[in-house]
């Protein structure tokens, strides 16, 4: 195991600079994905055992909602967010629930595009104790690094997903 490791590890060391980042962080991730972690050795039913009690902890109903939604056109995915996500990664003791959901809201307001998402987790924040002003902190500090129109349509999924549940507008 660990030959083959380093042998992938000096593949990715070996990749020419001329390789575009995109390609580059599949291989990096690709690479991590191989590597030993806390959770390796345990049999897939208490991974997701983990990853449902995980989900359910920091996202509530909504997460379990986006997971059944994708059961029916891509089941391997519903279980790769439950399996991997939750219940490796989300589950890890490394940090503490609320400085996971904090560093999720941060990367999910860079990316710019994934609003659906980044309303789960201000919720998913909110359930693990993280406070309003935390929230938005967070998104106001990405608009160093991820430019103002991203911290923007960061605040306005932030205003709709911090509403009390009955003042939130009905999708329909």
């Amino acid at each position: 195991m660990r030959a083959l490791n380093r042998e992938r590890r000096e593949r990715i060391e070996d990749t020419p600079p001329s390789l575009d980042a995109v390609s580059a962080s599949v291989r990096a991730a690709t690479y991590a994905a191989s590597l030993p972690g806390v959770n390796d050795d345990a049999p897939i039913d208490e991974r997701r055992a983990r990853g449902l009690r995980t989900l359910g902890e920091i996202t509530g109903a909504s997460g379990e909602s986006v997971v059944a939604g994708l059961r029916d056109v891509a089941p391997d995915l519903a279980d790769w967010i439950v399996d991997f996500s939750y219940g490796d990664v989300m589950s890890r003791p490394g940090l503490d629930v609320r400085s996971r959901q904090l560093a999720t809201i941060a990367a999910l307001t860079a990316l710019g595009n994934a609003q659906p998402q980044l309303e789960v987790h201000i919720r998913g924040a909110l359930n693990v104790g993280c406070t309003r002003q935390e929230i938005v902190e967070v998104v106001l500090q990405m608009a160093v690094y991820a430019g103002f129109p991203a911290a923007i349509n960061a605040l306005n999924v932030a205003r709709a997903a911090l509403l009390p549940a009955a003042d939130r507008p009905t999708r329909g």
